[in-house]
């Protein structure tokens, strides 16, 4: 076994994968047909814009895409992941009823954007999801945030232990809710990318439950979200929209078409009705310019890996949602397939779990790096599994 360097997988018809531990995979050049021209793109004005095609990790555009910039609203993107982790994990429940404690309906009562909690709520955790992605409640986050784990800190912490598992070099939060905080609160448009492509595909449920929604009622009052795509972009279902004078107007949108989602990031703008005809005409161009040819479909075996100490010699290697690689319209590529992981692998591991990246290389172009989760459960081994392991090793299996 070569540890460290090349490691063994399983080939599969017409596509050789490879599987490496920290070094690069070296691969034959490909080719792209470069006769094809993308389309021309709309203007945008925005100081930071970002386009990504989330089944291929290609993007589209990208101008100033790790500068930090203050979120505002857009925060609550993470405070709904921390919030999906959570209800996975069993550690909330969506019919769990949270009361507002006295302090905190005298600090955010009536406060930017809210839910109207009054004084004596004791709304469900459903609600308050509903209330943070649909309305931008201030108010629901921090009701959410202290009956989840106690306290703003507390939950906060999370956020940025999902920042840093996530891989977002450029974020911080301060507060679940981006009301301004002199900065502590930022982010950069690669990294509002990363969180909203794993917000979809870990939770997808729960994404689908709680995004999408045109308005929401609570207590009588009906309010609208004001996430221009809805009800003009087809397939729009997300993300969040944010603003403060400190900020300006910036946005997170998502849609959906055919099984290929497309995700964006604005931020920067003056005027919300420029930042509303821009990201439609932006994820149009994307949709329209650009075209995805499949790899695999969701839950398609892509190889398998090997694994040390574990019941199983070998795990599955799955594709978690379909991947593809997007090229201009019209244009015929040529690419070449490779998988990554750090090996062997080591038991237990959990089914779902990321255990590998599959990497696309077309000239050009960056090494697109996208996932690949175990197919099963590995549990640890016994001794037999371990003297197994050891004879293979001897023979460099």
């Amino acid at each position: 076994m070569y540890r460290g360097m090349l490691l063994r997988v399983k080939v599969l018809a017409v596509l050789a994968i490879v599987a490496v531990g920290m070094v690069p995979v070296q691969a034959a050049a490909p080719v792209v047909d470069t006769r094809v021209n993308v389309a021309p793109m709309p203007q945008i004005d925005a100081p930071i814009a970002l386009l990504l095609d989330v089944g291929s990790g290609r993007t589209l555009y990208a101008r100033d895409v790790h500068r930090r910039f203050v979120p505002a609203s857009i925060t609550k993107i993470m405070t709904s992941y921390v919030a999906f982790d959570l209800l996975t994990k069993g550690k909330l429940r969506l019919d769990q009823r949270i009361g507002m404690r006295p302090d905190t309906f005298r600090e955010w009562h009536n406060v930017g954007s809210t839910m109207f909690l009054p004084a004596d709520a004791q709304p469900t955790v459903a609600e308050l999801i509903e209330g943070i992605v649909t309305v931008s409640a201030n108010d629901a986050c921090v009701v959410l945030a202290e009956g989840a784990v106690g306290s703003v800190p507390a939950f906060t912490k999370l956020m940025n232990e999902a920042a840093a598992d996530l891989g977002m070099r450029d974020s911080h939060f301060n507060t679940p809710n981006g009301w301004m905080d002199e900065g502590q609160t930022y982010v950069s448009a690669a990294d509002l990318a990363t969180l909203s492509g794993a917000l979809m595909t870990r939770f997808p449920e729960l994404y689908r439950r709680f995004y999408g929604h045109a308005e929401m009622t609570w207590g009588g009052i009906t309010q609208p979200n004001h996430n221009p795509l809805y009800g003009v972009v087809e397939g729009a279902d997300g993300v969040k929209t944010g603003f403060t004078n400190e900020a300006g107007y910036g946005f997170v949108g998502s849609a959906e078409r055919g099984g290929r989602r497309l995700v964006m990031v604005l931020g920067g703008y003056d005027r919300p009705n420029l930042r509303a005809i821009q990201s439609r005409a932006f994820i149009e161009w994307g949709f329209g310019a650009w075209e995805a040819q499949p790899l695999f479909a969701k839950g398609a075996t892509v190889g398998a890996a090997v694994v040390q100490g574990g019941a199983a010699r070998e795990v599955p290697l799955l594709a978690p949602r379909g991947l593809s690689v997007t090229v201009p319209r019209g244009a015929k590529p040529r690419y070449t397939l490779a998988v990554r992981y750090k090996g062997p692998l080591k038991a237990p591991i959990a089914k779902g779990e990321t255990v590998a990246s599959l990497l696309v290389r077309m000239q050009g172009e960056p090494v697109h790096v996208l996932p690949l989760v175990a197919g099963a459960e590995v549990r640890k081994g016994g001794m037999v599994d371990r003297l197994r392991d050891g004879a293979l090793g001897v023979v460099g299996l």
